[in-house]
Protein backbone atom coordinates (compact mmCIF):
# COMPACT_ATOMS: atom_id res chain seq x y z
CA UNK A 1 0.00 0.00 0.00
CA UNK A 2 1.00 3.70 0.19
CA UNK A 3 3.32 5.78 2.26
CA UNK A 4 0.88 8.71 3.08
CA UNK A 5 1.99 12.23 4.39
CA UNK A 6 -0.90 13.56 6.88
CA UNK A 7 -0.17 17.71 7.54
CA UNK A 8 -2.58 19.53 9.95
CA UNK A 9 -1.95 21.55 12.86
CA UNK A 10 -4.61 19.80 14.89
CA UNK A 11 -3.69 16.50 16.23
CA UNK A 12 -7.14 15.22 16.33
CA UNK A 13 -7.29 15.45 12.47
CA UNK A 14 -3.68 14.29 12.45
CA UNK A 15 -4.72 10.69 14.21
CA UNK A 16 -7.94 10.64 12.63
CA UNK A 17 -6.51 10.92 9.62
CA UNK A 18 -3.61 8.46 10.25
CA UNK A 19 -6.44 5.89 11.56
CA UNK A 20 -8.40 5.64 8.72
CA UNK A 21 -6.25 4.90 6.45
CA UNK A 22 -3.94 2.86 8.38
CA UNK A 23 -6.99 0.33 8.57
CA UNK A 24 -6.47 0.41 4.68
CA UNK A 25 -2.62 -0.57 5.22
CA UNK A 26 -1.33 2.55 4.12
CA UNK A 27 1.40 3.85 6.32
CA UNK A 28 0.95 7.33 6.94
CA UNK A 29 3.46 10.11 8.71
CA UNK A 30 2.05 13.23 10.03
CA UNK A 31 3.39 16.97 10.60
CA UNK A 32 1.73 19.51 12.44
CA UNK A 33 2.20 22.44 9.60
CA UNK A 34 4.24 22.84 6.50
CA UNK A 35 7.58 23.31 7.93
CA UNK A 36 7.31 19.85 10.00
CA UNK A 37 6.14 18.48 6.43
CA UNK A 38 9.28 19.30 4.88
CA UNK A 39 11.70 18.20 7.50
CA UNK A 40 10.20 14.89 7.56
CA UNK A 41 10.31 14.26 3.33
CA UNK A 42 14.32 14.26 4.22
CA UNK A 43 13.84 11.03 5.30
CA UNK A 44 11.07 9.98 3.97
CA UNK A 45 9.42 9.24 0.73
CA UNK A 46 5.66 9.76 0.30
CA UNK A 47 3.06 8.43 -2.26
CA UNK A 48 0.75 10.80 -1.74
CA UNK A 49 -0.18 13.77 0.98
CA UNK A 50 -2.82 15.15 2.50
CA UNK A 51 -2.69 19.25 3.41
CA UNK A 52 -4.82 20.98 5.52
CA UNK A 53 -5.46 24.86 4.36
CA UNK A 54 -4.24 26.69 7.27
CA UNK A 55 -1.82 26.29 9.43
CA UNK A 56 0.58 27.98 11.41
CA UNK A 57 4.12 28.38 10.08
CA UNK A 58 3.60 27.61 6.70
CA UNK A 59 0.27 27.33 5.24
CA UNK A 60 -0.69 24.60 2.81
CA UNK A 61 -0.89 26.40 -0.52
CA UNK A 62 2.56 27.15 0.48
CA UNK A 63 3.77 23.27 1.09
CA UNK A 64 1.83 22.30 -1.91
CA UNK A 65 4.08 24.71 -3.73
CA UNK A 66 6.96 23.69 -2.19
CA UNK A 67 6.30 19.88 -2.72
CA UNK A 68 5.78 20.35 -6.56
CA UNK A 69 9.15 21.78 -6.72
CA UNK A 70 11.10 18.54 -4.88
CA UNK A 71 11.97 15.86 -7.37
CA UNK A 72 10.08 13.23 -5.35
CA UNK A 73 6.88 14.83 -5.04
CA UNK A 74 6.36 16.61 -7.54
CA UNK A 75 3.78 13.96 -9.26
CA UNK A 76 2.46 12.51 -5.99
CA UNK A 77 -1.08 13.26 -5.68
CA UNK A 78 -2.01 15.98 -3.33
CA UNK A 79 -5.68 16.03 -1.69
CA UNK A 80 -6.33 19.19 0.35
CA UNK A 81 -8.50 18.26 3.81
CA UNK A 82 -10.17 21.78 5.66
CA UNK A 83 -12.80 23.69 6.45
CA UNK A 84 -12.89 25.97 3.60
CA UNK A 85 -15.43 25.65 0.89
CA UNK A 86 -15.12 28.54 -1.30
CA UNK A 87 -14.04 28.03 -4.94
CA UNK A 88 -11.86 31.03 -4.53
CA UNK A 89 -9.95 28.22 -2.50
CA UNK A 90 -9.91 25.24 -4.32
CA UNK A 91 -8.79 27.52 -6.83
CA UNK A 92 -6.32 28.44 -5.57
CA UNK A 93 -4.93 24.94 -4.08
CA UNK A 94 -5.72 23.44 -7.72
CA UNK A 95 -3.31 26.33 -9.35
CA UNK A 96 -0.89 25.68 -6.86
CA UNK A 97 -0.98 21.59 -7.24
CA UNK A 98 -4.04 20.00 -5.67
CA UNK A 99 -5.24 17.28 -6.95
CA UNK A 100 -8.48 16.79 -5.03
CA UNK A 101 -10.57 18.80 -2.04
CA UNK A 102 -12.11 17.49 0.99
CA UNK A 103 -14.19 19.72 3.37
CA UNK A 104 -13.87 19.02 6.96
CA UNK A 105 -15.84 17.15 8.72
CA UNK A 106 -16.00 14.18 6.49
CA UNK A 107 -16.46 10.33 7.31
CA UNK A 108 -14.33 7.59 6.62
CA UNK A 109 -15.47 6.26 3.53
CA UNK A 110 -14.88 9.73 1.83
CA UNK A 111 -11.65 9.95 2.88
CA UNK A 112 -10.64 6.38 2.02
CA UNK A 113 -12.15 6.83 -1.46
CA UNK A 114 -11.01 10.05 -2.38
CA UNK A 115 -7.23 8.59 -1.53
CA UNK A 116 -7.66 5.41 -3.52
CA UNK A 117 -9.32 7.33 -6.22
CA UNK A 118 -6.42 10.00 -6.15
CA UNK A 119 -3.54 6.74 -5.86
CA UNK A 120 -5.13 4.92 -8.54
CA UNK A 121 -5.40 8.30 -11.04
CA UNK A 122 -1.80 8.51 -10.48
CA UNK A 123 -0.41 4.99 -10.53
CA UNK A 124 0.23 4.83 -6.92
CA UNK A 125 -1.73 1.99 -5.07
Amino acid sequence: MATIMAVDDAKTMRSMVQTILGHKDHTVITAEDGVDALKKLTNNDIDMAVVDFHMPNMNGTTLIRRLRRLPKCKDIPILMLTTESSQFRKDKAREVGANGWLTKPFDPTTLTKAVETLLAKHGNN
